[in-house]
């Protein structure tokens, strides 16, 4: 970046620039919202689920919700978040996305020191920029829903992974009390993380087996790595604990994989969500409920039914991977040709970006792997339950690193064609972080 352009205080505007555009999606989003009467979010559903939640954690209430009461449906993070802007701002949706596009603008920064920890500054400048202005983000930060609370503690999770690995390499042996405490806060951010989305839960562990492969002192990472699953264990180990006194069983994330998975692989799914045999079955109502056993149900059934109908399972797999990929908006509620347009013209470039930049960056494992290893689980993840650009938004706040590597690439060939300056030697680091 020229001199001129480095002093200039590019990150506080830009992040004040993010948080402005947010509040004014959080005023907007709730003017549509009051049009229609008993309405709370835009999608509904999944946000009353919260907003109930959260507010029986305000009062002081059971962590429970419907009738009979389901007390592990849900992961505890965002309904705790919910709770604690509730002491403040009251029982306000206005005043709960005011705090939300805070939480985005957070998350904003975070893909700013991502892209620090594993490129540079001005990598990661980009980055901040881009996920400042995405549409996609900008809207989804003010709804009532743990999309964005979970990208700021997934890029936490994935910074503190940049720095154990980057800290590890110039180590020696012996583990001192400082990276001792570096490790675990690792675990400890991966497992803030899983309580707000039980889907994280096999990342880190992920990370670590793929860190193994391409490290060279495996022992000694292995021993690094011991630590940050302890860490996972210990943060996850209150609500595991609770999960057993109210079910009896051992249960690490939620009760709602069953159904959700069955969403997704049943004789009536069509890779978009519709939990309406929740109601029709009838295993959620009666004196005999049973929420494990209900799980358990519906676990078994999508199983069965993708064992006896294959070739229809990997359809449905297909059009799920698509939803996912999709850079254009899936639901119905954001189909509209203006929001649509806007979204996918935006979502288009960037991922083109982001494979420009993974090629870039392909002798390089820990910034791949970090940026877009996430990004990769999630498409497979959502391949078997239900996929939606929705899901994937978490995920693509890091994968804006390699977007904006490849973004420098082409400025770089551009400038350089146009004004024979040298190639940006950032694209050539052979190290996180490299400077």
């Amino acid at each position: 970046m020229p001199a001129s352009f480095s002093r200039l205080p590019w990150l506080p505007c830009i992040l004040a620039g993010a948080l402005a555009a947010r509040l004014v999606a959080a005023v907007l989003v709730q003017q549509m919202v009051e049009r229609a009467p008993r309405r709370l979010c835009l999608i509904a559903g999944d946000a009353e689920g919260y907003w109930d939640l959260a507010r029986h954690l305000a009062r002081g209430e059971d962590f429970a919700i419907y009738d009979p009461p389901r007390y592990v449906e849900r992961m505890p993070g965002f309904p705790f978040v919910m709770a604690l802007g509730m002491k403040v701002f009251g029982e306000s949706v206005l005043g709960m996305r005011i705090l939300l596009a805070c939480v985005g603008t957070g998350a904003c920064w975070l893909v700013y020191v991502l892209g620090r920890e594993l490129v540079d500054q001005s990598t990661g400048l980009i980055a901040c920029f881009l996920a400042a202005i995405s549409p996609a983000f900008v809207g989804f930060s003010v709804l009532l829903l743990s999309e964005t609370l979970f990208a700021l503690a997934l890029l936490a999770s994935l910074i503190a992974f940049a720095k154990l690995v980057k800290n590890d390499e110039a180590a020696g042996d012996t583990l001192d009390t400082r990276a001792l405490g570096q490790t675990l806060l690792t675990g400890l951010l991966c497992g803030a993380a899983t309580l707000v989305r039980p889907t994280w839960l096999l990342m880190a562990p992920a990370l670590a087996v793929l860190f193994l492969f391409f490290a060279r002192n495996r022992k000694r990472l292995l021993s690094r790595f011991a630590l940050v699953i302890a860490g996972l264990s210990l943060a996850l180990a209150p609500w595991t604990i609770r999960n057993w006194r109210v079910t009896g069983h051992f249960v690490p994330t939620t009760l709602w994989m069953g159904p959700s998975l069955y969403d997704g692989m049943s004789p009536t799914a069509t890779g978009v969500s519709n939990m309406k045999f929740i109601e029709a079955d009838g295993w959620y109502r009666g004196p005999d409920f049973s929420e494990y056993e209900a799980d358990r149900h519906y676990r078994r059934a999508a199983v069965a039914f993708a064992r006896e109908h294959p070739g229809r399972a990997c359809v449905l797999g297909l059009k799920k991977l698509w939803r996912f990929c999709n850079p254009f908006p899936n639901a119905d509620q954001f189909g509209d040709w203006a929001t649509w347009l806007l979204v996918g013209l935006f979502e288009l470039p960037v991922l083109l970006l982001a494979a420009i930049g993974f090629w870039q960056m392909r002798h390089v494992p820990c910034t791949w792997l970090l940026a877009a290893g996430p990004l990769l689980y999630f498409a497979l993840v959502h391949t078997v339950f239900i996929g939606s650009l929705r899901y994937r938004l978490p995920v693509e706040y890091a994968l804006l690193v390699l977007s904006a590597v490849g973004a420098r690439w082409l400025m770089t060939k551009f400038t350089a064609s146009r004004f024979a300056v040298p190639p940006d030697p950032v694209l050539g680091h052979s190290a996180p972080g490299g400077n």
